[in-house]
């Protein structure tokens, strides 16, 4: 156990915006009072669907503010800027750079795609409306506004992305990499998400009722954002503490795409790991605010997963508080979280509303000695509280907080990170795919055949990184593997694909067969429940260096002992919607690719012990960024040479050891002088290995393979210090320094 403030991780300020209100207090006021935000559908067109409730925020987003940006990043904006003033926070030049931005989200831009798509079929699109679309806009957008030059980061898997970027943001801030995050999720409501699930019979016709009726979930809107911060930084500032943030879990069921494993042994894994992560004993929880959709399957699951860890523990409290904010989906995660924060300092539960005293008697068969708070609120005292969060694709995640300082396990993990596998698909302008990249991995032909493009690339890519580290998955193992994709646009195709159908044909004509391959996880998704791997699974929506960041959040895990091993990969397709959507912008009208490459990374331990082969040691990476407007990338040079030396700092070198970089110049004059510049100053005359030379701008897959020929060219002993960076429009960098393993 560790003691003392270094590990110390404590909430500063909050904001929310949801059906309930547009604020903490007129939502927590709400949610205590048992006030349902569900009512009629007016956003969105439910002519011929059988369910036309939702749980939308009663404000337009022309005064959410006047920003052009897609309405996920105003939701996002209005509860950040509540939060930061809660927080009493004034950002300026001396803090800015290590006040990071942390968001969670499911549909990214869908509502702008809508827009979009609308206009132009009416001759009136407007090219920089493709500028809202990606998810990756979101985080930016938001440190944009507040001028927040910190590491940014786009965490989309679906219904647990807002857990996630909180407990992602805690474990940066306790490694040191950060003083506080804008941590959270955000989610707009769009036509997209209602026509999906409708599609796939998930709606409640009459409004959700988790945990009691079960009928279908209710879809809601708004955004959760907590600031969070090390507890010496806080203090130092006179900041007010809410409570602390102790740990968090998460984990994949690789069971099913949309349906979570009725065993729920993934879920059990997430809040499991979460428990012991805050040093406590399950009999120690005292609230736990649940994810409860108010979907048979889900409610099942987690009903079994609450009782198989907590039975016993008879003063546990459990409430679901999306009865009344509806089913948020990206922002879910993080406005439960503010709800769970505001239940442990006020010592309230808000309840599950809408049992009749007939369901009451049900409840009680099923409840046990739980007490799911029905109808009214519970006062009690709360010392301990967790929040869970479960997502297609499998995703779980879990987080706890606690009224006063707690203990914490130390479980980081100072062994060195070697790359022993790697697997590539890449081409220009398409990967050629035959049936023998299936084959190869006992892929099934009826198997591959559910998988959208971006789907498919990252399966083979995963499946050929596996097998060249020799990697067999087992129920031994499975839960010490996880995965960290990158993307710069996602499932794009399938995502307008099905938007064009809604705008063609209405909102009961959405796709039960391509819905689930639009959420941005998917790809995550599939590929745990193939190879069967049940750890770690994150998805982050962050531009072209979307790819290479996801080795620095794989390393992470690794350092922060989650996992053994890590899959890190970055993936983007290039189709003809990709194509016409960047020509729209005017950018690479010759030069996309597509693909995605693996990385596994594996802690010497674990290498050693396997006998692995070792392309190179990952000595050093890191992220930052400096604010400026999505689609640019002028004004952020600062960022680009600070990542640099901040990778080799890490690997304890100086820059004048590196011996050559593989770069990211895609032929875009902005990009490569900004890089050119940049290296020339740093490292001098070495080197430069050009890799979209020859497979064009493949975005995330692009940034990886940066990685992977560093890796290589260590492995063939030509040189001992090798950098790779990679941009993000917007201002992101990640760099990564790869080292001869020795």
């Amino acid at each position: 156990m560790i003691v003392g403030n270094n590990r110390r991780v404590v909430v500063t300020g909050l904001g929310l915006v949801c059906a309930l209100g547009g604020n903490v207090n007129e939502c927590w006021n709400a949610a205590v009072n048992g006030v349902s935000g569900i009512r009629k559908v007016n956003s969105v067109n439910t002519d011929n669907c059988y369910a036309n409730v939702g749980a939308e925020v009663d404000i337009p987003s022309k005064e959410l503010s006047d920003e052009n940006f897609d309405r996920s990043s105003l939701l996002c904006i209005k509860a950040a800027g509540e939060a930061l003033n809660d927080a009493g926070y004034t950002v300026n030049d001396s803090n800015s750079d290590k006040i990071g931005v942390i968001v969670g989200n499911c549909v990214g831009g869908a509502a702008s795609i809508d827009v979009y798509y609308t206009a132009e079929k009416n001759g009136a699109a407007v090219a920089e409306d493709v500028l809202k679309m990606p998810a990756a806009a979101i985080a930016n957008n938001v440190a944009k506004h507040f001028g927040l030059n910190g590491v940014t980061a786009n965490v989309v898997n679906a219904c647990a992305a807002g857990t996630i970027s909180l407990a992602y943001a805690a474990d940066l801030i306790r490694a040191g990499k950060a003083d506080a995050f804008v941590a959270g999720g955000s989610d707009s409501f769009t036509s997209l998400a209602f026509a999906g699930f409708h599609a796939l019979h998930a709606l409640d016709a009459d409004g959700c009722s988790p945990f009691n009726r079960s009928g279908g979930i209710t879809l809601g809107e708004g955004a959760g954002v907590l600031i969070i911060e090390s507890y010496e930084h806080a203090k130092a500032r006179g900041a007010k503490i809410y409570c602390e943030v102790l740990g968090s879990g998460v984990s994949s069921d690789a069971h099913h795409i949309t349906a979570p494993d009725p065993e729920g042994k993934g879920q059990m894994l997430a809040i499991s790991r979460a428990v012991a992560n805050s040093g406590l004993e399950p009999s120690d929880i005292d609230y736990i605010n649940a994810h409860g959709t108010g979907t048979a399957k889900n409610d099942e699951a987690e009903f079994l997963s609450l009782h198989t860890i907590f039975d016993g523990n008879d003063h546990l409290s459990v409430s679901s508080t999306k009865s009344m904010t509806g089913h948020c989906l990206g922002a879910a995660g993080s406005i439960e979280a503010v709800l769970t924060v505001k239940a442990v300092c006020e010592d309230v539960i808000p309840p599950t509303i809408g049992y009749t005293e007939e369901n009451l008697e049900t409840l009680k068969e099923k409840a046990g000695d739980f007490d799911f708070v029905p109808n009214t609120k519970r006062e009690k005292k709360v010392n301990f509280a967790a929040s869970n969060s479960f997502a297609f694709g499998g995703n779980n995640a879990s987080i706890v907080f606690a009224k006063e300082p707690r203990e914490i396990p130390d479980r980081t993990n100072s062994d060195r990170i070697f790359v022993t596998g790697i697997g590539e698909l890449l081409g220009k302008p398409r990967c050629e795919i035959s049936s023998d990249d299936y084959k190869e991995h006992g892929i099934k032909m009826a198997f591959y055949r559910k998988l959208d493009r971006f789907s498919q690339l990252q399966l083979i890519s995963g499946m050929r990184a596996l097998a060249d580290a020799g990697i067999t998955v087992s129920d031994n193992n499975a839960a010490d593997i996880g995965i960290i994709i990158g993307t710069a646009d996602g499932p794009l195709t399938e995502i307008v694909g099905f938007q064009k159908n809604v705008i063609e044909n209405g909102t009961a004509s959405g796709s039960a067969f391509s819905f689930p391959n639009t959420v941005y996880n998917a790809a995550g998704g599939y590929f745990s429940i193939f190879a069967g791997i049940k750890g770690y699974n994150v998805t982050n929506a962050n531009s072209v260096q979307a790819g290479l960041q996801s080795l620095c959040y794989a390393a992470d895990v690794l350092r922060n002992g989650d996992e053994k091993i890590m899959v890190a990969s970055g993936t983007d397709e290039n189709t003809d919607i990709t194509g016409y959507l960047y020509n729209t912008l005017g950018l690479l009208k010759d030069g996309l690719g597509e693909g995605s490459v693996s990385l596994i990374l594996e802690n010497e331990h674990s290498a050693s012990a396997r006998g692995a082969k070792k392309y190179a040691e990952l000595a050093g990476w890191a992220c930052t960024h400096k604010s400026v407007d999505f689609g640019k990338i002028t004004g952020s040079e600062s960022a680009l040479k600070a990542v640099c030396e901040e990778a080799c700092r890490a690997a304890g070198i100086s820059a004048k050891d590196i011996e050559a970089v593989c770069g990211f110049a895609n032929g875009v004059p902005a990009v490569d002088e900004l890089e050119k510049n940049a290296y020339n100053e740093l490292f001098g005359d070495i080197p430069v290995v050009d890799v979209k030379s020859e497979i064009g701008e493949s975005r995330a897959a692009a940034s990886t393979e940066q990685a992977a020929a560093a890796a290589k060219l260590i492995a063939e002993g030509k040189y001992k210090y090798v950098l790779a960076a990679s941009f993000g429009v917007g201002g992101q960098y990640s760099a990564v320094v790869l080292k001869k393993a020795e």
